[in-house]
């Protein structure tokens, strides 16, 4: 595990993000969806965050990152999806057809934290250190 560290704090925050297109329309291929995938990647760099892994299939996003604590996961989110609803929208004018409301993506999106300290390590650390205190948490 390796650990990423800020000013102030060490933390290892990795988050499965998925949001999809308005009404499942399967839109992202071709030049659209390299530029989704470049304003996604120029956001994440904006915002100190790491891609790991992601994957745009042809009606939603897969990302897999690791992101700051001083940056909420909604604001991510919300970051990616509203530049990217914007710029494409301006720079693919054919997609009007199909969004018409000016909502490239659907509403809301998924996240799940993933980590390699389950729940039941952490308690058996704290029951732990209970137990044998150091001298700082006397």
């Amino acid at each position: 595990m390796q650990y990423s560290s800020g000013k102030h704090c060490v933390f290892y925050h990795r988050y499965h993000l998925v949001w999809s297109t308005k009404y499942r329309f399967k839109v992202l291929k071709g030049q659209l969806r390299v530029r989704v995938r470049d304003i996604c990647r120029q956001v994440c760099a904006e915002n100190g965050v790491d891609i790991i892994k992601g994957v745009l299939s042809s009606d939603h996003v897969h990302m897999f990152v690791s992101v700051p604590p001083k940056l909420a996961i909604s604001d991510l989110v919300r970051l990616m999806k509203g530049r990217s609803s914007h710029k494409i929208q301006r720079e693919f004018p054919q997609i009007k057809k199909r969004y018409w409301g000016r909502h490239f993506w659907g509403r809301g999106y998924f996240s799940t934290t993933n980590g390699a300290i389950t729940e039941d390590i952490v308690r058996q650390y704290l029951e732990q250190h209970i137990a044998d205190p150091t001298g700082a948490s006397r």
